[in-house]
């Protein structure tokens, strides 16, 4: 199956997820669309969230793609189950990887969230955690200064640590005492080091990005969806927003993440 893998995000944060996808299944052609002229969906109603992810669904399913990988936590809390019901493609988030790999983490069942304002607002996590494990003890923190941040490639020095620190400073708390942190935003990675570097080595930190793409192999397999060619894919990335700004701060940004950027096409996403 040569089709192409869907991934949608509202920024540039889901390539954080595309990279792992990439280097876990190198044959795999992926086409990103990042909805940077909408970004952020924080604080969107859970209607605009609706309506902005089956936009970019509808532009992917066009391209006649063969699964379809939601690479934004906003979009996971709130669209998940409808595209579940409504696609004939196989559908998935980001938030079940994550909770399940909190959860292997955790030692004494302690575990701190932080996302973006709507997505601590669904409870997706809380919800997740503790219909895998009854006796997760959740903390929620949403970080609405975060994505910007990273929208505006802002990633380390002083700046950066100071809104890092204030944003978490009510988890920051030894009395919480949270042993595993959800990245619970794709964009929040590119902060992981300031995070630790805040918060200290205590806290093991957990992105989803290698769980999802661990799910993502499982299904295609399951399925029978994966692409047996040899071959190097090209990537398509598409971007809603302003094409020019969109790759310097993508190419800025990932390029100590994405090793085949090379192997990328960066395209405007008309929706």
């Amino acid at each position: 199956m040569n089709q192409a893998i869907g991934v949608i995000d509202s920024g540039v944060g889901g390539l954080t997820v595309a990279n792992e996808l990439m280097r876990q299944l190198p044959k795999e052609q992926l086409i990103y669309v990042g909805d940077t002229l909408r970004c952020p969906y924080g604080p969107r109603t859970e209607l605009e969230i609706r309506n902005f992810t089956w936009d970019m669904v509808n532009f992917l399913l066009d391209k006649q793609i063969k699964m379809l990988v939601i690479a934004c936590n906003t979009a996971t809390a709130f669209t998940l189950s409808e595209l579940h019901e409504e696609l004939d493609i196989p559908v998935i988030g980001v938030i079940q990887p994550g909770a399940r790999a909190a959860i292997n983490a955790t030692k004494n069942n302690r575990v701190g969230i932080i996302g973006t304002e709507g997505t601590i607002k669904s409870k997706a996590y809380s919800m997740a955690l503790n219909t895998i494990k009854e006796d997760i003890q959740s903390t929620s923190l949403a970080c609405p200064s975060f994505v910007p941040l990273v929208e505006n490639g802002i990633l380390e020095g002083r700046e950066a640590y100071k809104m890092v620190e204030k944003g978490l400073q009510p988890i920051n708390n030894k009395e919480l005492m949270l042993d595993t942190l959800i990245l619970g935003c794709t964009h929040y990675p590119l902060l992981r080091g300031i995070i630790q570097e805040v918060l200290g080595d205590d806290i093991e930190i957990i992105s989803s990005s290698e769980e999802t793409a661990r799910e993502t192999s499982t299904i295609l397999e399951m399925n029978d969806l994966l692409n047996k060619e040899e071959r190097t894919p090209t990537h398509l990335v598409y971007t809603t927003g302003e094409l020019n700004k969109f790759t310097q701060l993508m190419n800025n940004i990932f390029k100590r993440y994405l090793k085949n950027i090379k192997n990328m096409e960066i395209k405007k996403a008309v929706l």
